[in-house]
């Protein structure tokens, strides 16, 4: 099931299902409960980003080639950071670029991410997927100026800024994607391919990210998990490819489908 959210006509908040024509049909019952299933046909004026986060889990460095690209060692354990829930950003929406706290290095980071359904913890990777609500596309947009330099040695600074979390532009629900780490994600700029790769490169699978994350750490549903970038970031190109105002940027990740995103400056008129 391809479940959205999405805000209707008469500006409500509701979950729908993405039907194969395309139509959007609102859902009976809620997600990942036993007996949601598709209701009537609904118009809506935009997408949203397709889960209320609770808290936002990011795995760095969770991919080899991505890893060797940014000269970093394999980690033998996963490296976790966390982001702002004001950085969620809906597919369609800007990304924009800091200007009041100002970065001129933002990059760009698809990925793949996995939203919890179901409160979980001391979760065995045997059984991790059981847990899952859904998977969807994500970008992790990062000022790398300050990941590196002005953040104090932690990453949140440089992840956090408001529109640094795209997600969308729909939520697969387990059933039609048995294995996550068996999915292809790319990621073009300006209609030029930057990042393509497949999330069997991920030094840490799903499994083992919920196992880890979960603890003895309760994880509740809404969680969501980014699991890493592939290798092609602009940071590690020669010379560094930054965002800039009126870029686009789409992530795609094969059975999800794409998430698309324009880049525009941060607006200071109300400041």
């Amino acid at each position: 099931m391809r479940l959205v959210r999405v805000l209707t006509l008469d500006e409500k908040t509701v979950w729908g299902v993405e039907m194969d024509d395309g139509s959007i049909r609102q859902l009976r019952g809620e997600p990942g409960q036993p007996g949601a299933k598709p209701g009537r046909r609904i118009l809506i004026l935009k997408r949203l980003a397709p889960v209320e986060a609770r808290v936002i889990f990011c795995a760095g460095l969770n991919y080899r080639r991505h890893a060797a690209e940014t000269g970093v060692s394999i980690p033998d354990s996963p490296v976790i950071f966390m982001k702002n829930l004001s950085a969620v950003q809906h597919p369609g929406d800007p990304i924009q670029l800091p200007v009041f706290l100002p970065s001129d290095q933002v990059d760009y980071e698809g990925e793949l991410a996995v939203v919890i359904g179901r409160t979980c913890k001391n979760v065995r990777r045997d059984h991790a997927l059981d847990y899952v609500l859904g998977y969807t596309c994500a970008n992790d947009v990062s000022a790398r100026d300050w990941q590196k330099f002005k953040g104090g040695g932690q990453w949140s600074r440089s992840k956090s800024f408001d529109t640094f979390c795209p997600l969308g532009p729909c939520l697969v629900t387990p059933d039609e994607i048995p294995n996550p780490n068996a999915l292809g994600i790319r990621t073009e700029l300006n209609g030029t391919t930057v990042q393509n790769s497949t999330t069997a490169d991920m030094i840490f699978d799903v499994p083992t990210l919920i196992e880890f994350l979960s603890g003895s750490t309760t994880l509740l549903p809404g969680t969501v998990i980014l699991t890493g970038t592939p290798e092609g970031v602009g940071m590690a190109r020669t010379p560094p490819l930054w965002l800039k105002d009126g870029d686009r940027v789409q992530v795609t990740i094969e059975k999800i489908g794409t998430l698309f995103n324009p880049v525009i400056r941060e607006d200071l008129t109300h400041v």
